[in-house]
C-alpha cells in the first residue's frame, strides 16, 4: 500500500489540488477579501447585490457559511489523514469539492437570477459532501475520537438550513440559525484549539530551552469543554435569558483560565505561535460580551452573535491556522515574516474596531475602519500566500 508521501509524489495533476488546504485556503483568502469589499460597497455606496439573501443576511451568511466553511474544509482535509492514518484525498475529489464551494458563493451572490431553490441546494450540498467525505475516512479508520468533528459539521448544516429558510423563504427563526452556526464554529475552535495551541506552544518553547510550559490537557480542560457546550446551547436556545448571561460569564472566566495555562506570553518572539493565543483570547471575550448584554443600560444586545467571536476568534484563529498549516505542509520554515505579521495586526485591528462599534452603535466610521483593516489584512494574506499555495517550494 502506498504511503502518503508516495501518493504525493505520484500525483501529477494541478498542484493546487494536491493537498486539501491549498485550494480551500486560497479560496478563503480571496473570498474574505472580495466579500468584504462588496459589503463595504453596500454600506458606503449603496451597492445593491443581485441576491435573494438581502442586506445583512448575505454578509452574515458569507462570513459564517462561506468563508469559515472553506477554512474548516481545508484544515480538516489536511488533518484527517494524520488522525486516521489513511491516505489523503487528492486530485479530482478535492477539485470537485472546492468547485462546489465556489459555485455556492457565486450562486448565492446572483441568486436573484436563478430559480429560488438553486442557490440553497448548491450551498447546502457542499456541507453534505464535505461531511460525507470526511465521515467515510473517520469511520473506515474507526477513529471514533474525532466523531465530534462530524457532529459539528452536521450542526453547521442544520444552522445553514435554518438561516436559509429565514433569509430566502421568510420563515423567521429569530436568529436561531445564525446563533447555532456561530456556536458550532466557536465550539470547534475550542475543541481543536485546545489540542493545537498548547501543543504548538510546547514544541516551540521546548526548542528554545527550559522554562514554564503549557499545562497538558487534563480533567480541567474536559470540564471547560462541557461547560462551554452547555453555555453555548443555552445561549443559542434562550439568548436573552439570565441563565445564558450567568453561564456566559462563568464560561468566559473558565476560558480565560484555560488560556492562561498555555503561557502565551512566552511566545512573543514568534508571531506564528502568538497569534493562536490572541485568536483564542477572543473566545472568552465573546462570552463576556454576551454576559454584559444583560447589564442594565448596556449598549450590547445579548441575542446578537458577538463580533468578538466572528470578527475576532473566527477570523484570527482561521488566519493563524491557515498561515501555519500552509507553511508546515508545504515544507517551509515555521516562522512569520514581517509581511504576515503585518497581516495579523491588520486583522486584529479589524476585530477591535468592529467590537468597539458594538459599544458605540451610532459611530459609522468604526465600521468603515474595520472593513478597511479586514480587506487589507486578508488581501495581504492572499497576495503573500498565493505562491505558497500554488507553487512548489524552490
Amino acid at each position: 500500500m502506498a504511503t502518503t508521501s508516495e501518493l504525493r509524489r505520484a500525483y501529477k495533476g494541478p498542484l493546487v489540488f494536491s493537498h486539501g488546504f491549498r485550494a480551500f485556503f486560497l479560496g478563503a483568502g480571496i473570498w474574505a477579501t472580495l466579500a468584504m469589499v462588496l459589503w463595504v460597497g453596500t454600506l458606503a455606496a449603496g451597492l445593491e447585490l443581485p441576491s435573494r439573501y438581502v442586506g445583512g443576511y448575505w454578509h452574515q451568511h458569507e462570513m459564517l457559511f462561506g468563508y469559515t466553511t472553506a477554512v474548516i474544509a481545508g484544515f480538516l482535509l489536511t488533518a484527517v489523514p494524520n488522525w486516521t492514518g489513511r491516505l489523503p484525498v487528492v486530485g479530482w475529489p478535492t477539485a470537485m469539492l472546492s468547485g462546489l464551494w465556489l459555485l455556492g458563493r457565486l450562486a448565492i451572490l446572483i441568486s436573484d437570477y436563478l430559480p429560488e431553490i438553486v442557490a440553497p441546494v448548491i450551498d447546502l450540498g457542499f456541507l453534505v459532501a464535505l461531511t460525507g467525505l470526511l465521515g467515510r475516512e473517520i469511520i473506515l479508520a474507526r477513529n471514533w475520537r474525532n466523531m465530534p468533528v462530524l457532529a459539528i459539521l452536521a450542526v453547521l448544516f442544520i444552522a445553514d438550513l435554518l438561516f436559509t429558510l429565514d433569509a430566502v423563504y421568510g420563515i423567521d427563526d429569530g436568529g436561531l440559525g445564525l446563533r447555532l452556526g456561530a456556536g458550532a464554529v466557536v465550539f470547534l475552535i475550542v475543541l481543536i484549539g485546545g489540542r493545537v495551541v498548547p501543543s504548538f506552544t510546547r514544541n516551540w518553547l521546548a526548542q528554545r530551552g527550559g522554562g514554564r510550559l503549557p499545562v497538558p490537557m487534563n480533567r480541567f480542560d474536559m470540564q471547560v469543554l462541557a461547560a462551554t457546550a452547555v453555555g453555548i446551547l443555552v445561549w443559542v436556545a434562550a439568548p436573552e435569558s439570565v441563565l445564558a448571561a450567568v453561564l456566559a460569564a462563568l464560561v468566559g472566566a473558565l476560558q480565560l483560565t484555560r488560556l492562561w495555562r498555555w503561557v502565551g506570553w512566552r511566545t512573543f518572539a514568534e508571531p506564528l505561535v502568538t497569534i493562536m493565543h490572541v485568536g483564542y483570547l477572543f473566545i472568552p471575550l465573546g462570552f463576556l460580551t454576551i454576559a454584559l448584554g444583560r447589564v442594565p443600560d448596556s449598549p450590547l444586545i445579548a441575542g446578537l452573535v458577538p463580533h468578538a467571536w466572528m470578527a475576532g476568534a473566527v477570523a484570527v484563529m482561521t488566519l493563524a491556522m491557515m498561515t501555519r498549516a500552509a507553511l508546515g505542509h508545504s515544507g517551509r520554515k515555521l516562522t512569520a515574516t514581517r509581511g504576515i505579521t503585518a497581516v495579523y495586526l491588520l486583522v486584529i485591528l479589524a476585530a477591535l474596531a468592529r467590537m468597539t462599534a458594538e459599544f458605540l452603535p451610532s459611530t459609522r466610521w468604526l465600521l468603515d475602519l474595520a472593513g478597511t483593516f479586514w480587506i487589507l489584512g486578508f488581501g495581504g494574506f492572499t497576495l503573500i500566500y498565493y505562491p505558497i499555495l500554488t507553487r512548489r517550494r524552490a
